[in-house]
C-alpha cells in the first residue's frame, strides 16, 4: 500500500544518519505572504539551512497526500496555485481521502499543528516558524483559541516561534500552554515575544542563552519520557522590530475598526493582519519576514547541536 505521508528520500536519509533537519511549514506560503515573495521566502529559508549544514524539511499538502520534503517544483505549485486550502491536523484525512480531487485541486498549506504533526511523524525533531497560533481576545464567549496549542501538548517537537501575534491575547495564550504542559524558553530574553515587537508585556517561565542550552532541555524532556512540545521564544532583532508606541497604536485602531465593521471569528485574525500591514505601510510585513529569517536560523542552530551532542 502507499504510505499515507510521502517522506522524501532525502529526508529519510537524514534523519536516518542523525543528520540535523529542520521543518518548515508551509502556511507562510499559501496564506501569510504576497505572490512572488512567498516562493523566494521559501527557497531563501531552505538555502539558509543548506548553507550551515542542515537538511531543510519544508511540509505541506500536494495532490492530497502530506508531504514532508517538498521538491522546489512542488514548493512552487504550492506558492502559485490560487486559492490553496489551509489544512490542521483535523483536515489531513479529509484531504488524504479525497486525494487530488478535492478543493483546491488538492493542495494545502499545513499549519504549525499539521506541520508539528508531520515533522514528529517523520522523526523530525525541531521546527521552525513565525509566530504561533494561541487564545484569540473574546475567547471567553466564542472559545476561539488555535489548534496549535493543543497539538503541541501532545508532540514532542522543538518550536522556534517569535511568540505569538499581538493581535491575539496573550496572557491568555501562556495560561494555555502552561495548563497543556508545554515548556516555554526565552531565547536570550525574560520577556514573551509579541512577534512584531520583542516584549509583549509578559514573561517567560525559563530562559536560555544558546541553542547548547535550548537543546539540553529538549534532552532532558526526552529523558523525562514527556511528550509534549519545547517552545522556544525567540524575539525578533531590536532593529527590526516595529517601533512600539506605533505598534500599540495600529493594533487599538484595527481592533476598534474591527468591532465597529462586526468583524468576528475566522475573519478576525486576517482583518487585524491586514490593518496592521495597511497602516504601517508594509513595515509589518517586513518584521514578518525579519522574524521568519532569524528562526529558521536559530531552528538550524538547535538542530545542529541536538545532533552534536553540543
Amino acid at each position: 500500500m502507499t504510505p499515507p505521508v510521502s517522506v522524501s528520500e532525502e529526508i529519510r536519509a537524514a534523519v536516518a544518519d542523525g543528520r540535523p533537519v529542520v521543518a518548515l511549514e508551509s502556511t507562510i506560503l499559501t496564506h501569510g505572504l504576497p505572490r512572488p515573495r512567498n516562493l523566494e521566502v521559501a527557497r531563501e529559508a531552505e538555502a539558509l539551512l543548506r548553507s550551515r549544514g542542515v537538511v531543510p524539511a519544508t511540509i505541506g499538502v500536494v495532490d492530497g497526500r502530506p508531504t514532508v520534503g517538498l521538491t522546489d517544483p512542488e514548493l512552487e505549485r504550492l506558492s502559485t496555485t490560487p486559492d490553496v486550502a489551509k489544512v490542521s491536523i483535523r483536515d489531513l484525512p479529509v484531504a488524504l481521502a479525497r486525494g487530488g480531487h478535492g478543493g483546491h485541486g488538492g493542495h494545502g498549506g499545513t499549519t504549525v499543528a499539521a506541520t508539528a504533526f508531520l515533522a514528529v511523524r517523520a522523526g523530525i525533531g525541531v521546527f521552525a516558524t513565525g509566530g504561533l497560533g494561541g487564545v484569540h481576545r473574546g475567547a471567553a464567549t466564542t472559545f476561539d483559541e488555535s489548534a496549535d496549542l493543543v497539538a503541541l501538548s501532545a508532540l514532542p517537537v522543538l518550536v522556534v516561534s517569535a511568540g505569538v501575534k499581538s493581535i491575539l491575547d496573550v496572557g491568555a495564550t501562556l495560561e494555555r500552554l502552561e495548563t497543556l504542559n508545554v515548556t516555554v524558553l526565552g531565547y536570550g530574553t525574560d520577556a514573551f515575544p509579541g512577534f512584531y515587537v520583542r516584549d509583549s508585556g509578559f514573561g517567560v517561565p525559563a530562559r536560555v542563552e544558546t541553542p547548547a542550552e535550548a537543546a539540553a532541555v529538549v534532552r532532558a524532556r526526552d529523558a523525562l519520557g514527556l511528550r509534549s512540545a519545547v517552545l522556544l521564544a525567540n524575539p525578533v532583532d531590536a532593529d527590526a522590530q516595529l517601533d512600539v508606541a506605533e505598534h500599540d497604536r495600529v493594533l487599538e485602531e484595527a481592533l476598534g475598526d474591527a468591532g465597529t465593521e462586526g468583524v468576528t471569528g475566522q475573519a478576525t485574525t486576517p482583518f487585524l493582519l491586514e490593518r496592521m500591514r495597511r497602516s504601517t505601510a508594509g513595515r509589518s510585513l517586513e518584521v514578518n519576514l525579519a522574524v521568519y529569517r532569524g528562526n529558521v536560523a536559530l531552528g538550524g542552530e538547535v538542530a545542529v547541536a541536538l545532533t552534536s551532542g553540543g
